[in-house]
């Protein structure tokens, strides 16, 4: 089974190190940024299969975050935490395609079952697009050497 890259973004660096120490230890590939801009960074640069965002941060909050991570990265499921629930931010973000809400404190085994959803629905969305383009060459052999793609 493929290891699931994770990255958290939050600005309380105690609950990133902590966490990412947690989920190391269950085999997860874990990157932490301490605010929106460093996190799209790393995504640019690693193979991140879920995102736990904060909702709460200084600058680009967690909403702007999540409207830039489904712009420009759609596949990468978003698990949005806060410890300022509100049921508007909750809905916003759902509706923005954020995977799911949590509130802080949260339960570490209740986020891994989060993120295992949320990787194997990346997973799956990646299989389903490899087998369309698969489908797309076996009926059209020509078209792999087409200069459109």
């Amino acid at each position: 089974m493929p290891i699931t890259n994770v990255l958290i973004i939050d600005d309380e660096e105690r609950f990133l190190k902590t966490t990412q120490k947690l989920l190391e230890k269950q085999g997860y590939t874990a990157y932490t940024a301490t605010d929106g801009l460093r996190g799209i960074t790393l995504l640019k640069g690693k193979r991140i299969d879920v995102v736990i965002l904060d909702v709460k941060m200084p600058g680009m909050d967690g909403v702007a975050v999540l409207q830039k991570i489904k712009a420009e990265f759609p596949l990468v499921e978003v698990v949005m935490l806060t410890g300022h629930s509100t049921v508007e931010t909750a809905i916003e973000g759902l509706k923005l395609g954020a995977f799911d809400y949590l509130t802080k404190p949260c339960d570490i085994p209740v986020l891994i079952q989060k993120i295992e959803e949320a990787g194997d629905k990346k997973k799956t969305a990646e299989e389903k697009i490899r087998k369309a383009k698969l489908d797309r060459i076996i009926s059209h052999p020509l078209e792999l050497f087409s200069k459109d793609e």
